[in-house]
Order: structure tokens, then sequence, then C-alpha cells
């Protein structure tokens, strides 16, 4: 990375640093470093010798497969990420419900149906991951980077000429998003642009977007949202950095009683849970063999480490007490340089 985030005794964000100079005050012990889910960090041991902050925007592109974010002052643009949408809530929801209902079917004892069971009045199941997935991001950006302003595409979903309530209610898209927008009122001032609003900033700086949507690349989502929070702080009229940190979810399996399908002799095993012998699933971990590697599932008292870059099992025979703790985490990540 080309700037190193900075935090307070406190946790408090202030304005990142070089490299060079976090390298100055971890040697002179100004400074300790830490991770925080892929990003090197420092936090100072002693007083800053000023507070003051510039303007900070969050440039955020939603999509349905990819998304965007590019945090940016005046001066630089501190970090591009794109990040793959969580998609599989949908099909997971449906298994469990053809899972019960199966179960009711079968002649043995069972507890009687209830109808409100896991019903959700506000956001479906699937809309709520993928939106509660970019709010994730952002509260994490805002804990490392003093963030101020908020600027999101806005991404509306076709209407029905004169029916007002199908426009009012019919979209799980539309609800997500106001709520998405809602919480982020929280953390700052939000900017709403229009997709062509995006376009014409996109022109005016010169920039293309590609049509390849799925590429890691820096034109596929993160132009967009670059071109955003350089609407908000100005400073540049082309990138100064695309350099892309590409983040991918880590899908954790609610904890069940056993597997959907039982094994050979009808014995089932068990199968899901967060937690493996003392560890968090997903965390980041430092390993003497296999070096920094996150958390899978557990067998017979080892656990299973896998590749940060790739999601690539390494091995399923750790012991535990080689693992050194680094940080919690529900993603994986690799570095794009560009």
């Amino acid at each position: 990375m080309r700037f190193v985030p900075v935090v307070d005794k406190d946790g408090n964000p202030l304005m990142p640093t070089k490299p060079s100079r976090a390298r100055r005050w971890i040697k002179s012990g100004k400074a300790t470093p830490f991770w925080s889910k892929g990003i090197f960090c420092v936090r100072l041991n002693i007083e800053p010798s000023a507070r003051y902050k510039q303007p900070v925007a969050l440039g955020i592109d939603p999509g349905s497969k990819m998304e965007g974010y590019s945090v940016k002052s005046k001066a630089h643009t501190y970090l591009n990420i794109q990040a793959y949408a969580v998609t599989h809530v949908k099909s997971a929801v449906e298994t469990r419900r053809n899972m019960r209902r199966a179960r009711r079917y079968r002649k043995t004892r069972r507890r009687p149906v209830r109808f409100n069971n896991r019903k959700n009045k506000d956001l479906p199941p699937s809309t709520k991951a993928r939106w509660q997935w970019k709010l994730r991001i952002v509260k994490w950006l805002t804990r490392i980077f003093p963030i101020t302003d908020f600027v999101v595409e806005d991404i509306k979903a076709v209407t029905k000429l004169g029916q007002k309530r199908w426009n009012e209610s019919f979209s799980p898209l539309e609800t997500g998003k106001n709520w998405f927008y809602a919480e982020l009122s929280r953390l700052g001032k939000v900017h709403i642009k229009e997709g062509r609003e995006t376009k014409q900033l996109r022109e005016s700086y010169g920039l293309k977007k590609t049509s390849k949507k799925l590429e890691e690349t820096f034109e596929s989502h993160c132009v967009d949202a670059w071109c955003l929070a350089n609407w908000c702080t100005g400073g540049h009229v082309q990138p100064d950095n695309t350099e892309l940190l590409v983040i991918i979810p880590l899908r954790f399996h609610r904890r069940q009683l056993h597997m959907l399908q039982f094994d050979k002799g009808g014995i089932r095993r068990r199968y899901g849970g967060t937690r493996s012998l003392g560890f968090k699933r997903g965390s980041y971990v430092k390993h003497p063999k296999y070096g920094l590697c996150y958390v899978g599932g557990h067998m017979n008292g080892k656990l299973s480490l896998h590749d940060i870059n790739t999601g690539k099992r390494f091995t399923q025979q750790a012991n535990p007490d080689d693992c050194k703790f680094i940080c919690f985490a529900s993603w994986r990540y690799k570095y794009k340089e560009l």
C-alpha cells in the first residue's frame, strides 16, 4: 500500500501516513504495528503532533456480483477495494426450507408448525445479507480512515406506471438501499448520485469503464467509486493510485445437528458452526510452516488452514498451539498492483 492508516491510543483514526514514516515510528517506539483484516496499520503510542483532518470521502459503486469502494482525500487516493457480493443466501434459505418441509412430511414425532418462524418483516434474508455486507465494509474502513463523506451511486428498480403500491414496496432492492442510506447517515454525510451523473463524471475525466464486470481490475468498478469520491474532495483529474485490494467474503455455515444427507451406514456427521478449537473461523493466524493463513474447520483435535489469497486448503493437520492469532475476519483478500 502507498499509505498506512494511523490510529491514536484510543483507536480513533487519524490521517494516513507514508510507509517510510510509519517504519521510523515503529523503530523508535512511537507506534505499534497491527493488521486490520488485510491492511497494515500503526497505532501511535504518543500524543500526535496535530489532529487536523482533511475531508476524506468514500465512493461506493454497488453491484450485483462485484462492488467498488474508493477512499480519497484532495491530495491522495488511499485505497481502492473491489469486493465480491454476498450471493449464497438465497439458495441457502431455499435449501433450509426444503429440508424443513421434508421433515414435516415424514411419519415421525415433531413439534407443531410455527407459521411465523423466521419471518423477517423488514428485509428478505438475501437482501439483508447483501446490504449488511456493504455496511460491514464501510464500518471497517471508518475505523482506520477518518472518513467524513459517503458518495453512493444510486441504483433503481423498474416501476409500474400508475401503481402506487407496487412502486413503493415491490422491490427488496429499494427497501435494502433505503436501509443502507439510513445506516450511512449515522456515520457521516451521505451524497447520492444517479448512474447517468456517474457516467458524466467518468467521461469528464476521460476515463473508461470496462464491460467485463467480473474482472479484477480498476476499470471494472473502482473507476466509478473513484470518480464519486473525487467529485466530493476534488484534487485530481486522473487517478493517482490504481492499486486494488480484492475482498472475497467467506461463507460460514450455521451450526446444524447433522449433515443434510447421511453417509453410508446411516451415520450423519456434525456440520457447521463458527468455532474451531478455540479459534473463530475465518480468523487470520500465523503458522511456522504456512505463514499467514486463515482458520477453517477442525477434526480430531487438528485445524484446517487455508490460503488467504486463493482459499486453497494448506493442511487439515495443524496443531492449534502452533497458530498465532492475528485478527478476526470474515473475508479473504489479495492485492492487485495495476
